[in-house]
């Protein structure tokens, strides 16, 4: 086991850290998958309305690879195929029936080949990603190495010691399962807070990494243990997503309920929740928030997650999380920025954060949305070198970016790279800037031009 250390990072004091208890969420009448949520794939739609379906049923499939598809995660009866303009699919929802019926998949005794063809259509071959470009993997290829990581350091993370204990023998058989279908290595990476029932994996590559967010990042690993080369592709997928199908090679069965932190300064109390994915976000946080103010939900971490409307909006299978912060467009703070504002967290001395959590290192902070800051140039000014911990020039791949320079991209390093990996960035950049929409529209056009 090699053991590494992340200098440069930082660790977002936010409050609302999840308390290790879980409640289930009532059964969701009606349940909802988002095509967007599959960054990379375009949807065909499989099914028409008044379908009947079973777990594991396909709804939409990848145009250009239809071995690809996103299953149902009940059974019941397609409620509708919701269109944009363009006719563009928004999303396909299906209500339960009285019964729960499960699509026939043969799992035992696959080889490489069929274990590819089941995981890809049964659905869980959606929620492995792909580097390059940061897109759903593309079942045609091999990838060199594929990456997991056991650990996150986001803000107000779940904890995988708390989410998967006792389904060690569930994350062993997704573990084994991916080593077949790669020509390399499976690279399993964990914090020195792992557990020990975590960190006995076989058939992997372990190693230890350790330091502030984003050492949880399979991006920052994938640069400190294996970066990748022109040409190669490597996949990663998320540790309860490779728990969830290890559970379904393990029985047969598509199963698709996971366990959500829900977690913020507004969440009354914050816990695990476990549900279904494409629950309506509604039904999930029912009753859990402080509605005295305008709020914020969002599908993942404050950092790097999507804002969702909470009555018509469900919960992405791609997620571990739901945060909820304030929307803070009606406080009016005297003296604005000149405050010295104790109680507002912030990277830069300028504020008292830093000397606040010298004092108290468990001290965290209440956020909002609020941007606090104008738009601007963007200036050199070093700020997102000290968070951002890969063998990579940011400011200067992030202007490449910006000018959509080809030659520029790939010198600098932008097959390594997703949006994720900007995050700190973004939050920390004075300027204000989107990098992290800059680097999502920077890859979709390398992958239409080089592919």
């Amino acid at each position: 086991m090699e053991t590494l250390k992340v200098k440069k990072g930082l660790n977002i004091a936010i409050s609302g850290n999840a308390t290790q208890e879980t409640v289930s969420a009532k059964q969701p009448q009606t349940v909802a998958l988002v095509p967007d949520d599959f960054h990379g794939l375009t949807p065909k739609v499989a099914v028409k309305e008044g379908d009947a379906v079973k777990v594991g049923s396909v709804l939409f499939f990848d145009k250009k690879h239809p071995e690809l598809k996103v299953t149902s995660p009940i059974s019941g009866t397609v409620a509708e195929v919701a269109r944009g303009e363009r006719r563009k699919l928004l999303y396909v929802s299906v209500t339960r029936g009285n019964e729960e019926a499960y699509e026939q998949f043969e799992t035992s005794k696959l080889t490489p080949e069929n274990l590819r063809n089941v995981v890809f259509g049964s659905g869980f071959g959606a929620l492995i990603q792909q580097r390059p470009y940061g897109v759903v993997a593309n079942p045609e290829v091999t990838p060199n190495n594929i990456f997991v990581s056991a650990f996150d350091t986001a803000p107000l993370a779940a904890d995988y010691n708390y989410v998967l204990a006792g389904r060690e023998a569930d994350v062993q058989a997704g573990l084994s399962a991916l080593a077949k279908l790669t020509a390399g290595k499976v690279f399993y990476t964990v914090n020195s807070e792992t557990s020990a029932a975590l960190r006995n994996m076989n058939g992997v590559e372990i190693n230890e990494m350790n330091g502030p967010h984003p050492a949880g990042n399979v991006g920052t690993q994938i640069n400190a243990l294996c970066p990748i080369n022109k040409g190669e592709t490597v996949w990663t997928m998320n540790i309860q997503d490779v728990a969830m199908m290890g559970r379904f090679l393990r029985t047969g069965k598509a199963d698709f309920t996971k366990t959500y932190a829900l977690v913020g300064p507004e969440v009354k109390a914050p816990k695990y929740v476990s549900a279904v994915v494409g629950t309506r976000m509604a039904e999930l946080v029912e009753g859990q928030l402080d509605n005295s103010k305008k709020l914020r939900v969002i599908n993942g971490n404050v950092l790097t997650g999507k804002p969702v409307c909470m009555e018509n909006g469900f919960v992405t299978p791609v997620v571990n999380e739901i945060s909820v912060i304030a929307e803070g467009d009606t406080e009016d703070e005297m003296f604005g920025w000149i405050a010295p504002r104790f109680n507002m967290f912030s990277n830069s001395s300028l504020f008292t954060a830093k000397l606040a959590k010298c004092l108290n290192k468990n001290k965290t902070f209440k956020f909002d949305a609020r941007v606090l800051g104008g738009l601007r140039a963007f200036i050199a000014s070093n700020e997102i070198e000290r968070v951002f911990p890969m063998d990579i020039m940011p400011e200067q791949l992030i202007k490449a970016m910006i000018a959509k320079n080809l030659d520029k991209m790939e010198q600098l390093g932008a097959y390594e790279v997703v949006p994720e990996d900007f995050a700190l960035c973004e939050y920390v950049c004075t300027s204000k800037i989107e990098i992290q929409r800059i680097v999502r529209e920077a890859l979709d056009y390398m992958r239409q031009e080089l592919e």
